[in-house]
Protein backbone atom coordinates (compact mmCIF):
# COMPACT_ATOMS: atom_id res chain seq x y z
CA UNK A 1 0.00 0.00 0.00
CA UNK A 2 1.43 3.37 -0.93
CA UNK A 3 2.52 5.79 1.75
CA UNK A 4 0.68 9.03 2.38
CA UNK A 5 3.55 10.97 0.80
CA UNK A 6 3.43 8.91 -2.38
CA UNK A 7 -0.35 9.30 -2.57
CA UNK A 8 -0.04 13.04 -2.10
CA UNK A 9 2.53 13.35 -4.88
CA UNK A 10 0.44 11.15 -7.18
CA UNK A 11 -2.52 13.40 -6.47
CA UNK A 12 -0.49 16.45 -7.45
CA UNK A 13 0.49 14.83 -10.73
CA UNK A 14 -3.09 13.95 -11.62
CA UNK A 15 -4.26 17.38 -10.49
CA UNK A 16 -1.96 19.42 -12.76
CA UNK A 17 -4.05 18.94 -15.95
CA UNK A 18 -7.16 19.77 -13.92
CA UNK A 19 -5.41 22.88 -12.61
CA UNK A 20 -4.81 24.06 -16.18
CA UNK A 21 -8.56 23.80 -16.81
CA UNK A 22 -9.25 25.57 -13.51
CA UNK A 23 -6.97 28.43 -14.56
CA UNK A 24 -8.80 28.92 -17.86
CA UNK A 25 -12.23 28.63 -16.28
CA UNK A 26 -11.14 31.02 -13.52
CA UNK A 27 -10.12 33.58 -16.13
CA UNK A 28 -13.56 33.30 -17.71
CA UNK A 29 -15.21 33.72 -14.32
CA UNK A 30 -13.09 36.78 -13.52
CA UNK A 31 -13.88 38.42 -16.85
CA UNK A 32 -17.62 37.85 -16.42
CA UNK A 33 -17.79 38.70 -12.73
CA UNK A 34 -15.79 41.96 -12.89
CA UNK A 35 -18.58 44.04 -14.53
CA UNK A 36 -21.03 42.69 -11.96
CA UNK A 37 -18.96 42.84 -8.76
CA UNK A 38 -15.86 44.89 -9.42
CA UNK A 39 -12.20 43.88 -9.59
CA UNK A 40 -11.48 42.76 -6.02
CA UNK A 41 -14.72 41.02 -5.06
CA UNK A 42 -14.47 38.12 -7.55
CA UNK A 43 -10.94 37.37 -6.37
CA UNK A 44 -12.00 37.34 -2.72
CA UNK A 45 -14.98 35.18 -3.63
CA UNK A 46 -12.75 32.63 -5.36
CA UNK A 47 -10.32 32.59 -2.44
CA UNK A 48 -13.09 31.98 0.12
CA UNK A 49 -15.74 30.00 -1.75
CA UNK A 50 -13.51 28.01 -4.18
CA UNK A 51 -16.49 26.42 -5.91
CA UNK A 52 -16.91 27.20 -9.58
CA UNK A 53 -20.52 26.08 -9.95
CA UNK A 54 -21.69 28.06 -6.91
CA UNK A 55 -19.77 31.15 -8.00
CA UNK A 56 -21.08 31.02 -11.55
CA UNK A 57 -24.62 30.51 -10.24
CA UNK A 58 -24.44 33.47 -7.86
CA UNK A 59 -22.86 35.69 -10.50
CA UNK A 60 -25.42 34.68 -13.11
CA UNK A 61 -28.24 35.69 -10.75
CA UNK A 62 -26.58 39.04 -10.02
CA UNK A 63 -25.87 39.67 -13.70
CA UNK A 64 -29.53 39.07 -14.46
CA UNK A 65 -30.52 41.73 -11.94
CA UNK A 66 -31.27 39.45 -9.01
CA UNK A 67 -30.62 40.44 -5.42
CA UNK A 68 -27.89 39.26 -3.08
CA UNK A 69 -30.25 36.92 -1.22
CA UNK A 70 -31.23 35.05 -4.39
CA UNK A 71 -27.57 34.83 -5.45
CA UNK A 72 -26.54 33.41 -2.06
CA UNK A 73 -29.36 30.85 -2.08
CA UNK A 74 -28.49 29.77 -5.64
CA UNK A 75 -24.85 29.23 -4.71
CA UNK A 76 -25.75 27.46 -1.46
CA UNK A 77 -28.09 25.04 -3.23
CA UNK A 78 -25.36 24.05 -5.67
CA UNK A 79 -22.84 23.60 -2.86
CA UNK A 80 -25.28 21.44 -0.87
CA UNK A 81 -23.93 18.43 -2.77
CA UNK A 82 -20.80 18.63 -0.63
CA UNK A 83 -22.79 17.46 2.41
CA UNK A 84 -23.26 13.86 1.21
CA UNK A 85 -19.78 13.92 -0.35
CA UNK A 86 -18.31 14.88 3.03
CA UNK A 87 -20.32 12.20 4.82
CA UNK A 88 -19.02 9.59 2.36
CA UNK A 89 -15.43 10.77 2.90
CA UNK A 90 -15.63 10.98 6.72
CA UNK A 91 -14.79 7.33 7.58
CA UNK A 92 -11.53 7.64 5.64
CA UNK A 93 -10.38 10.78 7.48
CA UNK A 94 -8.53 10.20 10.74
CA UNK A 95 -7.02 12.62 13.21
CA UNK A 96 -8.01 15.61 15.30
CA UNK A 97 -11.20 17.58 14.58
CA UNK A 98 -9.25 20.53 13.14
CA UNK A 99 -7.50 18.25 10.65
CA UNK A 100 -10.81 16.69 9.65
CA UNK A 101 -12.27 20.16 9.07
CA UNK A 102 -9.30 21.16 6.91
CA UNK A 103 -9.59 17.98 4.84
CA UNK A 104 -13.27 18.75 4.31
CA UNK A 105 -12.33 22.10 2.78
CA UNK A 106 -10.28 20.27 0.15
CA UNK A 107 -13.28 18.48 -1.35
CA UNK A 108 -13.90 19.43 -4.96
CA UNK A 109 -15.79 17.30 -7.45
CA UNK A 110 -12.83 16.08 -9.48
CA UNK A 111 -10.40 15.30 -6.64
CA UNK A 112 -13.14 13.62 -4.56
CA UNK A 113 -14.08 11.36 -7.48
CA UNK A 114 -10.45 10.55 -8.28
CA UNK A 115 -9.74 9.63 -4.65
CA UNK A 116 -12.62 7.15 -4.49
CA UNK A 117 -11.23 3.67 -4.07
CA UNK A 118 -14.57 1.86 -3.95
CA UNK A 119 -16.30 0.19 -1.05
CA UNK A 120 -16.72 3.51 0.74
CA UNK A 121 -12.93 4.05 0.92
CA UNK A 122 -11.12 7.22 -0.13
CA UNK A 123 -7.41 8.02 -0.47
CA UNK A 124 -7.44 11.28 1.48
CA UNK A 125 -3.85 12.28 0.71
CA UNK A 126 -4.41 11.66 -2.99
CA UNK A 127 -7.42 13.98 -2.85
CA UNK A 128 -5.41 16.64 -1.02
CA UNK A 129 -2.68 16.52 -3.65
CA UNK A 130 -5.17 16.87 -6.50
CA UNK A 131 -6.90 19.81 -4.81
CA UNK A 132 -3.83 21.71 -3.66
CA UNK A 133 -2.76 22.53 -7.22
CA UNK A 134 -6.27 23.50 -8.27
CA UNK A 135 -6.85 26.11 -5.58
CA UNK A 136 -4.08 28.55 -6.61
CA UNK A 137 -4.94 28.00 -10.29
CA UNK A 138 -8.58 28.93 -9.70
CA UNK A 139 -7.76 32.02 -7.64
CA UNK A 140 -4.99 33.13 -10.03
CA UNK A 141 -7.26 32.65 -13.02
CA UNK A 142 -9.96 34.75 -11.39
CA UNK A 143 -7.41 37.48 -10.63
CA UNK A 144 -6.18 37.51 -14.22
CA UNK A 145 -9.70 37.71 -15.58
CA UNK A 146 -10.87 40.37 -13.14
CA UNK A 147 -7.81 42.61 -13.35
CA UNK A 148 -6.87 42.21 -17.01
CA UNK A 149 -10.20 41.29 -18.52
CA UNK A 150 -11.03 44.94 -19.15
CA UNK A 151 -8.48 44.94 -21.95
CA UNK A 152 -10.67 42.46 -23.80
CA UNK A 153 -13.59 44.87 -23.98
CA UNK A 154 -17.21 43.78 -23.66
CA UNK A 155 -17.31 40.03 -22.81
CA UNK A 156 -20.40 39.63 -24.99
CA UNK A 157 -18.42 40.79 -28.04
CA UNK A 158 -16.20 37.72 -27.59
CA UNK A 159 -19.08 35.41 -26.83
CA UNK A 160 -17.96 34.97 -23.23
CA UNK A 161 -21.48 35.69 -22.04
CA UNK A 162 -22.29 32.19 -23.35
CA UNK A 163 -20.04 30.71 -20.65
CA UNK A 164 -22.82 30.86 -18.05
CA UNK A 165 -25.34 28.68 -19.94
CA UNK A 166 -22.61 26.48 -21.42
CA UNK A 167 -21.13 25.83 -17.97
CA UNK A 168 -24.43 24.72 -16.51
CA UNK A 169 -25.39 22.70 -19.57
CA UNK A 170 -22.11 20.84 -19.10
CA UNK A 171 -22.96 20.13 -15.46
CA UNK A 172 -26.44 19.01 -16.45
CA UNK A 173 -25.20 16.69 -19.20
CA UNK A 174 -22.92 14.96 -16.70
CA UNK A 175 -25.87 14.19 -14.42
CA UNK A 176 -28.32 12.83 -17.02
CA UNK A 177 -27.89 9.16 -16.22
CA UNK A 178 -31.42 7.81 -16.26
CA UNK A 179 -35.11 8.53 -16.63
CA UNK A 180 -35.36 10.06 -13.15
CA UNK A 181 -32.58 12.59 -13.72
CA UNK A 182 -33.95 13.49 -17.16
CA UNK A 183 -37.39 13.98 -15.64
CA UNK A 184 -35.97 16.23 -12.92
CA UNK A 185 -34.17 18.32 -15.54
CA UNK A 186 -37.33 18.69 -17.63
CA UNK A 187 -39.42 19.72 -14.61
CA UNK A 188 -36.78 22.27 -13.60
CA UNK A 189 -36.66 23.70 -17.12
CA UNK A 190 -40.45 23.94 -17.31
CA UNK A 191 -40.69 25.71 -13.96
CA UNK A 192 -37.96 28.19 -14.88
CA UNK A 193 -39.49 28.96 -18.29
CA UNK A 194 -42.94 29.42 -16.79
CA UNK A 195 -41.71 31.88 -14.16
CA UNK A 196 -39.20 33.85 -16.23
CA UNK A 197 -41.70 36.30 -17.85
CA UNK A 198 -43.00 37.68 -14.55
CA UNK A 199 -40.91 36.49 -11.59
CA UNK A 200 -38.05 38.63 -10.19
CA UNK A 201 -34.57 37.78 -11.55
CA UNK A 202 -33.04 34.82 -9.77
CA UNK A 203 -36.34 33.36 -8.58
CA UNK A 204 -36.90 31.09 -11.65
CA UNK A 205 -33.48 29.51 -11.08
CA UNK A 206 -34.27 28.79 -7.45
CA UNK A 207 -37.79 27.54 -8.19
CA UNK A 208 -36.38 25.18 -10.83
CA UNK A 209 -34.83 23.19 -7.99
CA UNK A 210 -38.33 21.76 -7.47
CA UNK A 211 -37.36 19.25 -10.14
CA UNK A 212 -35.02 17.65 -7.63
CA UNK A 213 -38.05 16.60 -5.58
CA UNK A 214 -38.51 13.78 -8.05
CA UNK A 215 -35.60 12.16 -6.27
CA UNK A 216 -37.89 11.55 -3.31
CA UNK A 217 -39.39 8.71 -5.33
CA UNK A 218 -36.29 6.70 -4.53
CA UNK A 219 -37.27 6.76 -0.86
Amino acid sequence: MSSSGESFRAGIRIGIPLAAASLLLGISFGVLAEPVMGEVEPIVMSAIVFAGSAQFAATAVLADGGGAAAAIVAGTLLNARFLPMGIALAPSVHGRPLWRVLVGQAIIDASWALANRGGGRFDVHYMLGATIVNYPAWVAGTAIGALAGGALGDPSDLGLDAVFPAFFLGLLANELRGALSVGAALVGAAVALALTPFAPPGVPVLAACAGALLGLRRL
